[in-house]
């Protein structure tokens, strides 16, 4: 059998294929820790549970409308205003079965081929299995950790061509946990407004911040940009909403309705219970965030002090999302028992092998030099993971 061409340019996504090993060698007996998974260990509030057995129990499990019903795009809307001072009509907004889904329907309706993608690196992984499936061409722009792995309008400006059709921006990002502020959205903004580019702004991580940082939306910037910029967001991280499968895009009313009458082909409507549940999520009592928040700050501390505990490991503090971004290059040309370290694939392997730690390498996220950890996790667990890559890291030699 034949397989289409474009399903073999892509590959598996890498933190779900880690995830993934990591539970099949805990089902062998393994005693396993999980950095992998961007998934937050607490559960989902009481309250949006409960606006989900309520929902079944009325019978809401029929199909909805293919964009979202109107009580989600309402609730979406009126968050908007709220955080962010950004006006959406119902039109202006699409729900889709997770902001996966959202960015990948936005690429669809986006990009094709000629067409180019810029993506500021580090970059969350499948931003560029998404663009490739499009047809179109990822340009990955490599920033530094002295920069704070952030985009510069100097940097921005060598990227643009007369193909530039999208600019993917990810703030906090995922995965080096750094953050704009609106100084420097602004400096982005003026490069990208005399150009035609549709700025794609996934804000999946707006809520998790830390030490008083203010998030801000590009979109908020002007008139005229807004007019250009696509909102990508969801419940699942701000909510520890992973599994109810919820996303949604808000934009120009153009790019909405196209990207509807793509859904409309491949999922039909977002899970009708989960519609209901995430509109008590961005509607109802928002303690619960906070609640996260803190504990994830607390851990953030402790993962990032006990990395650069580690000789040979530099961590840098990320100012959001529940990621760190090791530097552990330092550790390339060792070796243990005969295993070579050569890059952040080989350091994985060697970690899952002789620390029982599973962690992401930075070469999935487009720079080598790195892996990535989640501390989405309990302290303890935290603590004992850091102790194990610590001791696995002193036999390298």
């Amino acid at each position: 059998m034949k397989l289409a061409q474009r399903i073999g340019r892509i590959k598996p996504s890498p933190t779900l294929a880690i995830t993934a090993k990591a539970n099949a060698l805990r089902a062998e007996g393994r005693d396993i820790i999980g950095f992998g998974a961007g998934e937050p260990d607490f559960d989902t509030p009481e309250n949006i549970k409960a606006a989900a057995v309520k929902a079944i129990q009325e019978g809401f499990t029929k199909y909805t409308p293919v964009g979202g019903i109107d009580e989600l795009k309402d609730a979406i809307i009126a968050k908007m205003s709220r955080d962010h001072g950004l006006p959406y009509k119902r039109s202006q907004v699409v729900v889709s079965c997770g902001a996966k889904h959202s960015l990948y329907n936005l690429i669809q309706i986006l990009c094709e081929e000629g067409d180019e993608v810029i993506i500021p690196a580090p970059y969350w992984v499948s931003y560029v299995d998404i663009v490739v499936l499009a047809g179109a061409t990822p340009v990955i722009v490599d920033t530094p950790e002295e920069g704070g792995f952030k985009l510069t309008p100097e940097l921005l400006k060598k990227a643009i061509t007369d193909r530039s059709k999208a600019i993917i921006l990810n703030s906090p990002s995922n995965p080096t946990g750094s953050a704009y502020h609106r100084r420097e959205l602004e400096a982005l903004a003026a490069v990208i407004e005399p150009t035609s580019m549709t700025v794609i702004s996934d804000d999946i991580y707006e809520k998790i911040l830390y030490d008083g940082f203010e998030f801000f939306s590009i979109a908020a910037i002007s008139e005229a940009l807004r007019n250009r910029t696509v909102v990508v967001n969801g419940v699942s991280k701000a909510y520890a909403m992973t599994g109810w499968r919820i996303g949604y895009a808000a934009g120009p009313e153009e790019i909405i309705a196209a990207i509807t009458k793509l859904q409309s082909q491949n999922t039909s409507n977002p899970t009708s219970i989960a519609q209901k549940a995430s509109v008590e999520a961005l509607n109802g009592d928002q303690s619960a965030v906070a609640m996260m928040v803190k504990a994830f700050r607390e851990r953030r501390n402790i993962i990032v002090d006990a990395l650069n505990a580690i000789p040979s490991i530099s961590c840098p503090l990320p100012q959001g999302a529940f990621y760190v971004f090791p530097n552990v290059s330092a550790l390339y040309g060792r070796s243990c028992k005969g295993t070579k370290i050569a890059n952040s694939s080989d350091l994985a392997a060697y970690l899952l092998d002789e620390a029982n730690v599973a962690v992401v390498p930075g070469a999935d996220f487009g720079n080598d030099n790195y892996i990535r950890l989640s501390y989405a996790t309990s302290l303890k667990l935290i603590e004992e993971g850091i102790k194990r890559i610590g001791r696995a890291c002193t036999r390298l030699v």
